[in-house]
């Protein structure tokens, strides 16, 4: 039961941007502010504490291990990150059945010693791209309906900065640094 609920738990935390996926990822080149390197951790759902690891996987690439806490098994993904404005973003690849492309999550690290991730709401960015302000198209996935959006990086960024666009962002997971 503990495996499903992880599996279950992976998209709507690490990858909590599933159901809006991109065409680009944020290119390596950013380092990520040193204080999101470390342990993390959370109570999800059903109360069980989770784990998180961030480490750098290379030039300006970071790595996330999430895992129930105490055990050895883990989920584990790989990011790039970029500051625009006063927000901080970070970028993995998508499989197949979670829409392919790259999700964009935001996160911040605040004051209390927590890093939080934000999601993209998939129907502002459905209005975003009837409106004509982003392009893209609906997307097929294991987890429902999705959208990709097709429009380059820095019309994105121009779009999620814009302070008129923060309700697009809704926050999924809350972790406290470990030791604090």
């Amino acid at each position: 039961m503990r495996a499903w609920r992880l599996a279950l738990l992976l998209p709507f935390c690490l990858l909590a941007g599933c159901l809006v996926s991109f065409t680009e990822r944020i290119a390596p080149g950013e380092a990520a502010p040193v204080s999101l390197l470390g342990e993390w951790s959370r109570r999800n759902e059903w109360g069980e504490r989770l784990a998180l690891e961030i480490r750098p996987a290379g030039p300006a690439r970071y790595r996330a291990r999430q895992s129930l806490e105490g055990a050895d098994d883990g989920l584990q993904a790989e990011f790039t990150v970029t500051r625009h404005g006063r927000r901080w973003y970070l970028s993995a690849g998508l499989p197949d059945d979670l829409g392919g492309g790259f999700l964009i999550l935001g996160f911040e690290l605040t004051a209390n010693n927590e890093l939080v991730l934000y999601n993209l709401g998939p129907a502002r960015v459905r209005q975003a791209l009837e409106r004509g302000t982003l392009a893209g198209k609906p997307i097929v996935t294991a987890r429902g309906p999705g959208v990709r959006v097709l429009s380059p990086l820095d019309r994105v960024f121009a779009y999620l900065d814009d302070p008129a666009n923060s309700d697009v962002f809704s926050e999924v997971a809350r972790y406290r640094r470990v030791g604090q």
